[in-house]
C-alpha cells in the first residue's frame, strides 16, 4: 500500500475525531516521504497541526464550507473536466469498471470520482499507474492548489504535493481555463440548492451507506487511533 496516497486520501475526507487522532502518525508518514521535497513536506505542517488540535466543529464548517459549498474547488474530479456534460456519467461508468477490475469496492455515497475515493484507489495500485492517474489530473491539482491559496487555506499544500507525485508539468492553458471560472460564493445556499438538485444520478453501492469510516481506513493503514466515538458537528 502507498502510505502517503492513503494518508492524502484520509486528509481530504471530513474531518472526525478518529481522523484527528490519527494526525501525528499521518503527518509522520507525509514527513518522511522523499518522493516530496523538503518545502512541499513543511508545508503540509499546518494543515497537519490544524487538523490535529483544531475543534473539531470548527474544522468539519471549514471543510463543508470550502469543498461542498463551492462548485470551483469541489473534490469530484469530473465536475472540473465535464461539468455536467452527457461524458461526464460515461466517464463515470468507466471509472466504476477499473475499481472493479482492480478489486476495489469503495463503501461510500460518494461520486466514483471523488478524489478521496480515487485516490483510496490508487494506494492499492503500483505507484507507476497511480502515477499516471495523477498526471491525467495535474491541471486541476494546480487550480484548486491556486484557488485554496488565494483564500488562505493550508489544504492548498495538499494538492500542491499531488502534483509532485504525479511528475508532470499541468497543461497551463488547462489551468487558466479553470481559473477564469469565478469563485462561487459558499454563503449563497439558493446556488447551492441549485446544485445539489442536480446531482440525482448516484453510483457505486447503496447510497444509504454513507462515507467509507474512516476508522475503517485507519485501520486498513495500520494506523493506530484512539477509540472514542465519532460526533459529527449537527
Amino acid at each position: 500500500m502507498d502510505r502517503t496516497l492513503k494518508a492524502f486520501s484520509l486528509i481530504l475526507s471530513y474531518p472526525t475525531r478518529e481522523l484527528q487522532h490519527a494526525m501525528p502518525e499521518i503527518g509522520g508518514v507525509l514527513a518522511s516521504d522523499t518522493r516530496l521535497t523538503a518545502a512541499a513536506r513543511r508545508a503540509l505542517r499546518p494543515l497537519v497541526e490544524e487538523l490535529a488540535g483544531r475543534d473539531i466543529y470548527d474544522l468539519q464548517e471549514t471543510f463543508v464550507m470550502l469543498f461542498d459549498r463551492s462548485r470551483t474547488l469541489s473534490l469530484n474530479l469530473f465536475e472540473h473536466v465535464h461539468g455536467e456534460s452527457r461524458d461526464r456519467g460515461g466517464a463515470m461508468v468507466s471509472l466504476v469498471e477499473t475499481y472493479r477490475e482492480g478489486g476495489f469496492d469503495p463503501v461510500t455515497s460518494e461520486l466514483p470520482d471523488h478524489l478521496p475515493v480515487l485516490l483510496e484507489f490508487l494506494s492499492t495500485r503500483p505507484f507507476a499507474e497511480a502515477q499516471d492517474t495523477l498526471a491525467d489530473a495535474a491541471h486541476i491539482f494546480e487550480a484548486l492548489n491556486a484557488r485554496l491559496v488565494r483564500r488562505e487555506s493550508p489544504y492548498g499544500a495538499v494538492f500542491a504535493s499531488l502534483l509532485q507525485l504525479a511528475g508532470v508539468k499541468p497543461d497551463q492553458e488547462a489551468v487558466a481555463e479553470m481559473l477564469a471560472q469565478p469563485d462561487d460564493d459558499p454563503t449563497d445556499l439558493e446556488a447551492l440548492d441549485e446544485v445539489w438538485e442536480e446531482s440525482e444520478v448516484l453510483f457505486g453501492p447503496d447510497p444509504s451507506a454513507g462515507c467509507p469510516q474512516v476508522r475503517d481506513m485507519l485501520a486498513n493503514m495500520d494506523v493506530p487511533i484512539n477509540p472514542a466515538p465519532h460526533q459529527a458537528a449537527e
